[in-house]
């Protein structure tokens, strides 16, 4: 989408363009977390609490932010998440897969999401699918096997989610589909937002509440409730069943949604090749801590047995720097992007990639160090009762 704004330099200034300019439902479904908001706010919160160790002199003069996540080289440590059915901005997921590979970096597409992997991965060829545990095990393997053959270069399984939906703030309300009676009742929230209208009126659509990735061949896309119905009515999945998952697919294998020690190192077993320290943005089990905070212990479980990422309250560079410096290979990020986009569309996403980019180079700077590989925790003031974690 053409650009609607002028350039930001925070994502806090994305997040309160985006207050400004998408409905309120929209607005609200994307800073949601569940119940209380416990672990929505300790996952931006926590990184407060880390303090850097700056040096001053003998500085390097060039610093490098490439890495590889899953087989990808990408030019800095930060991938785009997967997030689900996003009616932020008309071309969706495959703006973002511009931004990013504008960027230098790879993106997670969510089995929710509001257009095909087909399309993403023609736009941005460092695409990671991510699926959930939803259906027959013919079913969950068909949309795997659906992504490789569109050109994903590993798969992304969350196991992270309890169902948890009540918030004490009240929930959006999201329609099921954009028939006449949907397009009344939220006619007020639109008129308010003319610019959000605009936009969509412009690419002659209405943001698309279907999930094309979940579709069975030959049948239409279901709707993101329909397709939620599912998931909650299929068996939980085993680690036995993870195992069988990473075999069949035989590439590059991420487990998201890993905050106990034990999990890691299950997800190791099961042959996973990378996994990411994460608690849904907040929007599963409440009270779990910030995955910041739990990064350490698990990082000290697995060791380099398995590549560790972190997906959790990054909102600027030198908060990627904590995380790597902790010992993550990359984070995540997922709310800072749609904001971004939500502010101004594709230029917005960029923006954001941009903003963390330069951050990261402030903060190697400061510390003295002339690459991100080079971090360690030696780099950090950690408060004696920063991490969290569980002995096993």
């Amino acid at each position: 989408m053409a650009s609607t704004g002028e350039w930001f330099e925070t994502v806090a200034e994305a997040q309160r363009r985006a207050r400004r300019r998408l409905p309120k439902s929209v607005y609200m479904a994307l800073v949601a977390g569940s119940e209380r908001g416990i672990t929505t706010e300790d996952n931006v919160a926590a990184f407060s609490e880390l303090g850097f160790r700056p040096r001053i002199a003998d500085l390097p003069q060039e610093r490098s932010q490439t890495t590889t996540v899953m087989g990808q080289e990408i030019a800095f440590p930060v991938v785009i998440s997967p997030t689900g059915v996003q009616a932020v901005d008309p071309e969706g997921e495959v703006a973002v897969a511009r931004a990013a590979a504008g960027a230098g970096t790879a993106m997670g597409l969510s089995s929710f999401a509001s257009r095909a992997v087909e399309d993403v991965a023609a736009a941005n060829d460092k695409l990671f699918f991510q699926m959930y545990w939803v259906g027959t095990r013919e079913r969950i393997l068909q949309r795997a096997e659906r992504a490789k053959a569109a050109g994903a270069k590993g798969l992304i399984v969350t196991l992270d989610w309890s169902f948890a939906n009540g918030r004490d703030w009240g929930s959006p309300m999201i329609p099921e589909k954009l028939d006449l009676k949907a397009m009344l009742r939220f006619a007020p929230e639109g008129v308010l937002r003319p610019r959000y209208l605009a936009g969509w009126l412009k690419h002659g659509k209405l943001p698309d509440l279907t999930t094309p990735n979940l579709a069975a061949p030959g049948e239409p896309a279901p709707t993101f409730f329909g397709a939620y119905g599912e998931w909650m009515g299929t068996p939980l999945p085993t680690w036995e069943d993870i195992a069988w998952l990473r075999q069949e697919w035989g590439g590059p294998f991420a487990v998201k949604g890993i905050t106990h020690p034990d999990d890691a190192r299950r997800a190791v077993d099961a042959g996973a090749t990378a996994i990411s320290v994460s608690n849904h943005g907040g929007n599963n089990l409440d009270g779990t801590p910030a995955a910041i905070r739990l990064l350490p212990a698990v990082v000290d479980a697995v060791g380099d047995q398995v590549e560790v990422l972190m997906d959790g309250g990054i909102r600027r560079g030198g908060d990627v720097v904590k995380a790597l410096a902790l010992g993550a290979r990359a984070v995540l990020i997922g709310r800072a992007y749609l904001w971004g986009m939500a502010a101004n569309g594709e230029a917005g996403v960029a923006n954001v990639l941009q903003i963390l980019r330069q951050g990261i180079d402030s903060a190697l700077l400061g510390l003295g160090r002339s690459s991100i590989h080079e971090l360690s925790r030696d780099d950090l003031v950690i408060p004696p009762d920063f991490t969290r974690s569980w002995k096993g």
